[in-house]
């Protein structure tokens, strides 16, 4: 029986280019997989959806790392964003796709693998593979899950997906409400042990985030990083950073092609740099400075006064608040968040503020700027938020 899903990802590849990933990425995966693997090894099997969902496993992989040095870890991708941007990690042996979920495919996949443990992201459930896992009677887990009263599992007609969960021998869920979901359809099972991603960013703080070049920039005086940003968090922000004479800026633009950060550029009236070409330049001189390139923002929060996270301008999604927040900063963001439990939380809290125009903008930044009570009470919030919600990791290890 052909797999009807195959055929017609295979034939949307033709007109959409994430698609023709997906399908191009997934070609020959057996084939390689099995010329990956060493079968006399040990395995454990680590899934994420997408790249953010692998932030998230990072202090999980790190702890099986340190917990069972012999292992061999291999982590699986659906999304071709995340397995694009991880080919390498030193704490992965093998990246791979998940091949599609169907029984044969699932069965195979386990076949090469034979993984002695599982565990599954915060979500991202496919039905053939546990089911698989639960048969060959692998030690499965949640890490940091999520689940919502709207999820087919909590419906009538969710009995197969239901069934799908018994191969979990024990779920870590972030929240209390996913714990009394899951107590509501029989599972006793589940542990509120909160999120990873706080593990993972607090573990930045101990990292070393020198970088010479900001250093210079910064010039000790107080820095804004905007982080992740797209053109409708810029038009929030541009009117201020025009008018400030004695605020520095770091703007790290989500899309970094030549032609977007060109455009940018010509919106910014006061002294303006690239990344690209700093080489040779008095950095001082500048007040603006554009990070075309990737793998520096977190480190450059660590030097930031104040930030800004994008996404919630627009409707493309909050980037990630934790990042900037474990180094005890004010943050702000736009006004699109409701799907984003941290940031609302942190809202609450007063160590965020949503802003929903250019003037609203203007109005927080300068108070931040010109009370320098109000920003240390204010970042001292969100320094807290992330320490007191760690230590996901280390109950998942105590389980263990």
């Amino acid at each position: 029986m052909v797999n009807l899903t195959g055929v017609v990802l295979k034939s949307a590849a033709y007109f959409s280019k994430k698609l023709k990933e997906f399908t191009e990425g997934r070609r020959d995966l057996f084939p390689k997989l099995e010329k990956a693997i060493d079968p006399s090894k040990d395995h454990i099997w680590v899934h994420a959806a997408s790249l953010g969902e692998f932030e998230m496993a990072v202090p999980v992989l790190k702890m099986l790392k340190n917990k069972y040095p012999e292992h061999k870890i291999i982590v699986s991708f659906f999304s071709p964003s995340g397995y694009k941007n991880k080919k390498k990690h030193p704490l992965v042996d093998h990246f791979t796709y998940l091949p599609l979920d169907s029984k044969k495919n699932a069965r195979k996949f386990l076949d090469i693998i034979q993984p002695e443990m599982a565990f599954f992201i915060k979500y991202d459930f496919w039905p053939n593979f546990l089911n698989e896992l639960k048969a060959g009677k692998v030690r499965t887990f949640l890490v940091s899950g999520v689940f919502r009263k709207d999820q087919a599992f909590f419906k009538i007609y969710g009995k197969w997906m239901r069934s799908a969960l018994e191969a979990f021998e024990h779920f870590f869920v972030q929240n209390k409400e996913s714990e009394e979901l899951l107590n509501s359809i029989g599972f006793e099972n589940v542990t509120v042990a909160g999120d990873t991603r706080f593990d993972r960013v607090a573990a930045q703080i101990e990292a070393d985030n020198k970088i010479d070049f900001i250093e210079d920039f910064k010039d000790d005086q107080l820095l804004v990083v905007c982080g992740s940003t797209w053109p409708e968090d810029e038009d929030l922000m541009l009117d201020f950073i025009n008018n400030s004479s004695s605020i520095k800026f770091i703007i790290a633009p989500h899309e970094i092609k030549p032609e977007k950060v060109e455009k940018l550029r010509r919106h910014i009236s006061i002294p303006v740099i690239k990344y690209s070409e700093k080489e040779d330049r008095n950095l001082k001189n500048y007040r603006v400075l554009i990070l075309d390139t990737i793998g520096l923002l977190g480190r450059a929060y660590s030097y930031a006064n104040i930030a800004y996270v994008g996404g919630a301008a627009g409707n493309t999604g909050l980037h990630n608040v934790l990042e900037p927040a474990t180094f005890g900063i004010p943050i702000l963001i736009g006004r699109n968040f409701e799907k984003f439990p941290e940031a609302q939380r942190l809202r609450q809290l007063a160590g965020l503020f949503s802003v929903k125009d250019k003037d609203e903008f203007t109005a927080i930044m300068t108070s931040l700027y010109t009370d320098t009570d109000f920003r240390r009470k204010t970042g001292m919030i969100s320094g807290h938020f992330i320490n007191s919600n760690t230590g996901a990791t280390r109950i998942l290890e105590e389980y263990l």
